[in-house]
């Protein structure tokens, strides 16, 4: 499911009109970037955590050039979902079929 595909669904069961549910949709977007870029998480009961999870340094590899590089200590956002939801997903997930499973 794309972006435009949630609008279209959200519009469809709420009666609201697209402009109007992507606009709302972007804003909550959004702010969670905001939240997450000041170092404050997002916790919403029920769905999940937009968290920032901090990484170490550590030495990786530059590949073409054969040398070792530091790659230092970073912050990045990650989604941790609710116990509810993962309990939810797992009972109705079927197995995807397979070019869906590989992204495609």
């Amino acid at each position: 499911m794309r972006k435009a595909d949630l609008v279209a669904a959200i519009s469809e069961k709420t009666g609201i009109a697209k402009v109007d549910v992507l606009v709302t949709l972007e804003s909550f977007f959004k702010e969670v970037k905001v939240s997450l870029a000041e170092g404050e998480n997002v916790y919403i009961r029920g769905f999940g955590s937009f968290v920032v999870k901090k990484r170490a340094k550590k030495i990786g590899r530059h590949i073409k050039k054969n040398v070792a590089i530091e790659i230092p200590e970073h912050y990045i956002p990650a989604f941790k979902p609710a116990k509810i939801f993962v309990e939810q997903v797992k009972g109705n997930v079927t197995a995807l079929p397979s070019d869906e499973s590989n992204g495609v």
